[in-house]
């Protein structure tokens, strides 16, 4: 389903948008060499419930995991880089940690994802990740607005990717979001320019490249949840939800500060 929505539930939206991107900035501050993936969860429940809205991820249960989530966000570490389970592990100095967080409120869904390095070791293969996905994804952001298709998207997100030096995974990439957190349409992140459904006002999607340093293949962990590049090597994410407007793109996740 394609969800285009009306102009109250886009202010809706930015509000939601603005709660995820703060909770998102509040938690990558608390998160410290030491700090428990476990903690991490918590945090991000008691900040959802707080302001009266709803995990989009406790009650998931997809085709491509293992029974209902259970947690309030993903915490990928390492070469985890897409679903991670929190689990107990205390996070290490020069971790690459990716937060993806999904949170219903007023009947609207924002979807964001970060990563960063934990610590003062700051691994440069890992600043390249985390700096082609960024890169990536203002390129997506740059290419959208009314009318242009789905795979102007994907090409300017995949070109960013690949002259990086980066292979591209299609099996997960972007979406609509609205009333639910998974719609239609999907944005791959890499594709052929004019092609695909065009994008009308009122549509939100969710951009988020995401890449692994060595390979494109995902291996499937034994909690049934975290996706890991199947090398071993150190994988990144980043997301914003945006809102296609008459005249561009608005993007509702921005942190303020």
């Amino acid at each position: 389903m394609i969800e285009i929505l009306s102009p109250t539930d886009v202010l809706r939206a930015k509000d939601t948008g603005a709660l995820v991107a703060g909770i998102l900035q509040t938690l990558k501050s608390r998160c410290v060499v030491g700090t428990n993936l476990l903690d991490i969860d918590r945090w991000a429940q008691a900040m959802i419930t707080e302001a009266g809205a709803q995990s989009c991820y406790v009650d998931y249960e997809p085709s491509f995991g293992r029974g209902p989530f259970g947690h309030y966000i993903c915490t990928s570490v390492n070469d985890a880089v897409l679903h991670g389970l929190p689990h107990d592990y205390p996070l290490a100095d020069g971790d690459l940690l990716s937060l993806d967080l999904a949170v219903s409120q007023g009947g609207v869904v924002a979807d964001s994802a970060i990563s960063f390095i934990v610590g003062d070791v700051r691994p440069a293969e890992s600043l390249a990740l985390i700096d082609a996905t960024e890169r990536a994804l203002q390129a997506g952001i740059a290419a959208a607005g009314p009318g242009v298709p789905i795979g102007d998207i994907s090409h300017a997100i995949g070109s960013v990717l690949n002259a990086a030096g980066y292979s591209v995974n299609t099996e997960f990439g972007g979406h609509g979001v609205g009333s639910t957190m998974h719609q239609d349409p999907h944005v791959s992140n890499i594709g052929r320019p004019g092609r695909g459904y065009r994008l009308r006002p009122g549509l939100l999607l969710a951009l988020e490249p995401w890449v692994m340093a060595d390979t494109a293949t995902l291996v499937t962990d034994a909690d049934g949840w975290t996706l890991r590049s199947a090398t071993g090597c150190r994988t990144a994410h980043s997301e914003h939800t945006i809102a296609i407007t008459d005249d561009g793109a608005d993007v509702l996740t921005l942190p303020t500060h």
